[in-house]
């Protein structure tokens, strides 16, 4: 009996010893984590290459020399409404077009709005819509003074280059059917008067709308109501097959704004059909207004793109990927491969320019740090103030392969939710080739009719 017992020395012991396991499994176990955080950290701060003052837009716009082979490069931002990212931009894109030959900068703007910008950089006509340009919420994403300084730098770069060579400046995006439907219109009575009274009966299914599709959405759900998809689309065949030959700008700019409409009409019908993802449809039309666009400014032509993170980043690398949402970022990898580098742009604190609901007054917000888990607390613990990580480099992509949380702000910023309204999951290197990492960044400056006088024929006057 006594020979299968155990005694309470004996469970002592083994308790204790266990303990003493338990123990040492944690330590190594903790020293494990914080070897690797340490590993990271340390990786993170011997590739982060210093960047200099935006100020110094030469030396700043070298940096990214490495990239210029490319045929598009396409620069993010995590938010509308962010001084730096506009300026960076700007200095690497006027890098790009003086030393490596881009001639397209493509942005995510809509169509019309864009042209007037090209119209007056290009010394072309001006556009007959919209009559102002950037008016419409959100104004201060385009229109203001950090862009007006790149848009003003165009037109003396234009002034002095051969019209290949000349810098266009276009929009990728598709919520401007007003403006677009009149701009068809517009030069079809120019060209082809009876193609502009066959269009005008076409487009009367849209028009009484505006720019504002949202009722036009409501009546699609109400029964028995027709879309008009098999109207905006009879126009582009019209203007497919009575064009001009190639080499056309006018025809261009109308065949563009025909395809805006065809877009936006299918946008807002996604929306409350959920036959197709309303976001995917409005990435697919941007890219394929970026090919229309390198296909007509010639085989040579290379383009610089601007948008959001959400756009530029590729978005198999992020939860995007888990709602069946594809971006220009993905499509662009997927048809360019090599010859296109994707760059993305974060802060970790600072004032950004947002409105706090759609179509409300902007206001200068305060953006909070950085969430400790994130990309951007991150890089605020290892790097200097301003720098640049090449993803390529096999030890970082190795090291911030892991999803992170990402900071995404567009033209609303609600803090008070910031982590559900806010954040969304990414694996950096394979979202990005390279990310721009600028600590503390202010907002935007609006430009107002107050601040500044400029010439009539400027788009922003």
């Amino acid at each position: 009996m006594h020979g299968g017992s155990i005694s309470r020395r004996t469970l002592l012991a083994g308790g204790l010893a266990s303990t003493v396991c338990l123990r040492s499994e944690l330590t190594l176990a903790q020293n494990s984590t914080k070897s690797g955080t340490d590993y990271l950290h340390s990786a993170v701060a011997r590739h982060a290459e210093p960047l200099p003052p935006i100020e110094d837009e030469q030396a700043f716009g070298a940096m990214f020399d490495r990239f210029a082979d490319a045929k598009v490069v396409l620069l993010g931002e995590s938010t509308h409404g962010t001084s730096e990212f506009y300026r960076a931009r700007s200095a690497i894109t006027r890098r790009f077009i003086t030393h490596h030959g881009f001639t397209v900068v493509a942005v995510e703007a809509d169509w019309p709005d864009a042209s007037h910008v090209d119209a007056y950089i290009r010394g072309r006509p001006r556009p007959l819509a919209p009559e102002k340009p950037f008016r419409r919420f959100p104004t201060w994403m385009w229109r203001n003074e950090e862009m007006r300084s790149l848009v003003d730098w165009l037109k003396v770069h234009n002034a002095g280059a051969t019209p290949s060579q000349q810098a266009g400046f276009y929009g990728l995006d598709l919520y401007s059917t007003a403006a677009s439907m009149q701009g068809v219109t517009g030069y079809l009575a120019r060209t082809d008067i009876q193609a502009a009274g066959d269009v005008r009966g076409h487009y009367a299914c849209l028009a009484a709308y505006g720019d504002d599709l949202a009722d036009y959405a409501a009546n699609l759900i109400r029964p028995g109501f027709n879309s008009c998809e098999d109207e905006v689309a009879a126009v582009l065949k019209i203007l497919t097959t009575r064009g001009p030959a190639t080499g056309n700008e006018a025809h261009f700019d109308a065949l563009q704004n025909a395809r805006v409409v065809v877009g936006s009409e299918g946008f807002y019908r996604a929306q409350v059909k959920g036959a197709e993802s309303s976001w995917n449809l409005r990435d697919r039309h941007m890219f394929s207004t970026l090919l229309a666009l390198l296909e007509a400014r010639g085989s040579t032509a290379k383009a610089v793109v601007w948008a959001h993170n959400s756009h530029v980043g590729n978005a198999a690398a992020t939860d995007m990927r888990d709602r069946g949402e594809t971006n220009i970022g993905e499509l662009c990898r997927q048809h360019f491969g090599s010859a296109a580098w994707l760059v993305g742009f974060g802060t970790d604190r600072g004032h950004v320019l947002a409105a706090s609901r759609w179509g409300a007054a902007p206001e200068v917000k305060a953006v909070r740090p950085s969430l400790p888990e994130s990309h951007g607390a991150l890089f605020r613990e290892v790097g200097p103030e301003r720098f640049l990580l090449d993803l390529r480099v096999p030890d970082l992509r190795r090291v911030l392969h892991a999803k992170r949380p990402q900071r995404a702000i567009g033209v609303l910023y609600l803090p008070e939710t910031e982590r559900v309204s806010h954040y969304f999951e990414a694996s950096l290197p394979d979202q990005f080739d390279a990310f721009v990492f600028l600590e503390e960044t202010q907002a935007v400056t609006p430009v107002t009719d107050a601040t500044r006088n400029l010439p009539d024929n400027h788009p922003f006057a």
